[in-house]
């Protein structure tokens, strides 16, 4: 066959290429050199390997990882195309049987590392042969702005020279505009045509919290998770030891992988992950590059990456199947300082380069607007939409916000009265009247708002920074991490604006987006998943190999019960239907016997709507649990909250105009500890100043009753007035 779009629907088994393919492919194919800026799970390969099928002669691929060529290489073989590697993992004979393979020119695509494209026994075979095509992959090895600089692919433009009728590809997935022109200068591809796709993986979710108990962050972020696929990214081998020993612990299925373990046991952990032996790999960054295991349901990043290249790589893991996956970052800035050290160890010239690429990783976790705007911006891309719907930023509303103005001005206060040249946690110990050393130090013991803020534990200060910063209420230097006010700020200090945030109590998933998902049995997708992993066994390659996720559950959506209808599932062409088809048709067939489902036809597609608005509000639940007969006390446990956040929800209840049980004023009553006479002094203020806020009555009382203190008797003067 010579037509791409037969061979994308025969051997691929889909229907319609992604954006720019089909250009790309018709650019190869012409025989001009081409450079390729693609997204992970962009569709890349595809790109060089179907003019492969189409050419005459050889396609040589060069990538940096051993593991990257064998799953490349078992893809296309399991598809029909005849491929091969040559690398160190073969023993003497398969390498020589691989040899005589291409030499008899019963090969169409070759596989090679950089290092063994240099060799003159590798060369000397290379010049017997045709060469239409060069394939380099991961080009942004070959830059030293780039994020992952190896100095064996400078070597690649000698090479290059030596077959000058062979069109070069050269492909990456993370380039800047800066790495971009040192590709083609490195390359020679001053006239490639070049072809930028877009760098937005919709179907990422993306999200950075504040880091704050992370072992225990990750746990609840896997329980949501569970019986998925995913990555846990960390900086260091302790902590991915650490981190899957807990996680061991806590009976998750998991496996370390770091450059301290053998070679051995890091390819078996990999393979069990690959092969669904395993669902979760803990590892530090020397993971996952040659890895295209397209159902990742999630990527955590334990700690912050060091640039946002290696970050877009990682989380470009999650999803390649197109399915949704999560993406999330936990973030401190206990880990800047930490990459700082390790940044300042570096020779001057590496040190400008690693600097600036920290300092653009900062603003993207601090940012407080979509984050594919910052994100697509470091690629050179502009974000046109405000909202994407699928991160932090975006799916963020004021529903479960509370006012917390008064506390953003005791902060705002602080960060002026010490000169706005010290950070976040120095000022928190200042509000919270701590005896640190620096704090004596610099005498801060004297100013008014020492000791103001001990409502509020350190941590929640911190997390209260992060809100800030989000917001534009605060800068920060990323050298040494000073706060400094904005003309923002200053609104808040002044009464002009308010500060609503949420207060730090346990990690709560967000609102969840309105997406539309495909309406599928999972009991027959579960099932259809075993007979993947046996067949996946017995062939000993890894389970999507036969079948995509998004393959399965296309087949539990439409239930096909022929080999026209199976050809319709998206990834199943010929030499799979022929291969597998018949297998799974048989499981689907029994399946619908049993169940009395029909076949249901592609055409008419079936959605469930999942929005996250359409839940119940958590104050209707508890003020409606409240008047079931529960106390504030068991709400409080059940819930995994603080009293002031019951009262709070109980409040709004009150204010939504819901009747709520008497016996409430009696119960909040009695948990005042302040004297009867300062109760009905309070009481009265806020008949006269209103109890909409707290800072005035507060004021008026001299600062001797707690903020806490004011929400109960608030509570109590709402229920005994009814004024709501």
């Amino acid at each position: 066959m010579k037509n791409p779009q037969e061979i994308l629907k025969s051997v691929f088994g889909y229907d319609t290429f992604r954006p720019l393919q089909a250009e790309i492919i018709q650019n190869v194919l012409n025989k001009k050199d081409t450079l390729v800026i693609m997204p992970t799970g962009g569709g890349k390969s595809i790109c060089y390997q179907i003019p492969a099928l189409i050419f005459d002669g050889l396609t040589i691929v060069i990538s940096p990882l051993i593991s990257l060529m064998k799953d490349q290489v078992e893809q296309m073989k399991a598809l029909g195309v005849p491929a091969i590697f040559l690398n160190s993992t073969l023993s003497p004979q398969e390498y020589f049987e691989n040899v005589e393979l291409v030499r008899q020119n019963k090969i169409k695509l070759l596989y090679l590392a950089p290092e063994a494209l240099m060799t003159e026994s590798v060369q000397s075979i290379l010049q017997t042969q045709k060469i239409d095509c060069l394939t380099i992959d991961e080009a942004h090895c070959i830059s030293e702005w780039g994020h992952d600089f190896r100095p064996e692919y400078r070597q690649i433009l000698g090479v290059k020279n030596k077959f000058p009728k062979a069109v070069c590809i050269a492909l990456t997935a993370t380039a800047t505009p800066r790495v971009r022109e040192d590709i083609k200068k490195s390359l020679n591809l001053n006239s490639a045509n070049e072809f930028l796709a877009s760098f937005d993986r919709k179907n990422l979710k993306l999200q950075v919290v504040t880091k704050d108990n992370p072992s225990f962050q990750a746990v609840k972020f896997l329980e949501k998770h569970k019986d998925q696929s995913g990555i846990i990214y960390c900086f260091s081998r302790k902590q991915v030891e650490e981190l899957t020993a807990i996680l061991e612990a806590n009976e998750f299925s998991v496996k370390p992988y770091h450059a301290g373990l053998s070679a051995e046991e890091r390819t078996q952990n990999q393979e069990d992950f690959i092969r669904d032996n395993v669902q979760i790999i803990v590892a530090t960054i020397a993971f996952g590059m040659g890895i295209d295991k397209p159902n990742v349901r999630f990527v955590l990043h334990f700690d912050l990456p060091k640039n946002i290249e290696g970050y877009y790589q990682e989380i470009g893991r999650g999803g390649r199947d197109g399915l949704k996956s999560d993406c999330l970052l936990l973030y401190s800035y206990g880990d800047v300082r930490k990459l700082k050290y390790f940044i300042d160890q570096k020779e001057p010239s590496e040190r400008q380069i690693a600097e600036e690429h920290l300092q653009k990783m900062v603003s993207f976790a601090e940012s407080g607007v979509c984050r594919r705007i910052p994100l697509m911006e470091y690629f050179g891309e502009n974000y046109e939409s405000e909202n994407c719907g699928m991160c932090d930023n975006c799916l963020e509303t004021d529903e479960g916000l509370e006012d917390f103005t008064v506390a953003a001005q005791k902060f705002f206060s602080c960060v002026k009265r010490t000169g706005e040249i010290f950070g976040a946690k120095h000022i928190a110990q200042v509000l919270r009247g701590s005896s640190a050393k620096n704090i004596l130090k610099f005498d801060h013991q004297e100013l008014s708002t020492y000791g103001i803020g001990v409502e509020f534990s350190e941590k929640q200060w911190l997390d209260f920074v992060n809100q800030f910063l989000k917001k534009g209420l605060i800068l920060k230097d990323t050298d040494y991490g000073r706060l400094k006010l904005t003309e923002k700020s200053f609104l808040v200090l002044k009464g002009k604006e308010k500060f609503l945030g949420k207060l730090l109590e346990s990690q709560k998933e967000k609102r969840v987006t309105q997406e539309l998902e495909l309406d599928y049995d999972t009991e027959l997708f579960e099932q259809l998943r075993r007979k993947r992993k046996n067949l996946a066994d017995g062939e000993n390659v890894p389970p999507y190999v036969i079948f995509s996720d998004k393959a399965l559950v296309e087949m539990a959506t439409y239930f096909p019960q022929s080999k026209e209808s199976m050809l319709a599932i998206n990834g199943v062409g010929d030499a799979k239907l022929e291969k597998y088809g018949l297998k799974f048709l048989n499981e689907i067939f029994a399946y619908c016997q049993a169940k009395g489902i029909a076949e249901k036809s592609k055409n008419k597609i079936t959605y469930k709507v999942s929005r996250g608005s359409s839940k119940v509000k958590r104050h209707f639940v508890v003020g409606e649990k409240f008047n079931a007969g529960k106390s504030v006390s068991e709400l409080k446990k059940e819930f995994g909250v603080q009293e002031s956040t019951i009262f709070s929800h109980l409040q709004k209840y009150l204010l939504d105009g819901n009747k709520i049980r008497k016996e409430l004023g009696l119960e909040v009553i009695k948990l005042s500890k302040v004297p009867r006479e300062k109760q009905i002094e309070a009481l009265n203020l806020f008949n006269e100043l209103g109890h909409e806020l707290l800072r005035p009555i507060y004021e008026a009382m001299n600062e001797e009753i707690s903020y806490e203190e004011l929400k109960i008797l608030r509570m109590y003067f709402l229920i005994r007035t009814a004024k709501f």
